[in-house]
């Protein structure tokens, strides 16, 4: 049980493959920010006690598989990052281009799938739970 996450009354394990685009898919300055903006998710993930697995930043799009605890949504963490990372590149970045607007830098969407277990031992679970229940009820009923 090494790869689960622990709180203080709960194991966890929830990852996330998500893709998000900036507005309009701009690629120049999306470029000219790319090497910054990684560390930025990074400091902002770890926030919401959440973990960047990995990343990869495409010249038009976000690929991130992220950790997130039970007590936060995929919405929540995905929406704090996009807009706290949209404010930053703002005030960083944003004297140099006239049109760039801190809110209006992410599209508003985002693309989210489980990166779960697989699923024929998920199946396998499932199938001899059963079984298993029984053969534990029969070794208490001797005690």
């Amino acid at each position: 049980m090494d790869e689960y996450e622990s709180l203080s009354h709960t194991k966890w394990e929830r990852k996330y493959h998500v893709i998000f685009i900036p507005k309009c898919r701009r690629k120049t300055l999306y470029t000219q920010l790319r090497p910054h903006l990684g560390e930025v998710m990074k400091r902002l993930a770890e926030q919401k006690e959440s973990r960047i697995e990995e990343g990869h930043l495409m010249s038009d799009h976000v690929h991130i598989w992220i950790s997130i605890p039970p007590r936060y949504s995929v919405s929540q963490v995905i929406g704090f990052i996009q807009g706290k990372s949209a404010i930053h590149l703002a005030r960083v970045y944003g004297e140099r281009k006239k049109n760039f607007v801190g809110q209006h830098f992410w599209a508003r969407g985002f693309l989210v799938s489980t990166v779960g277990r697989n699923e024929s031992v998920i199946g396998e679970y499932i199938r001899t739970q059963e079984e298993e229940d029984k053969r534990l009820e029969q070794l208490e009923m001797w005690k």
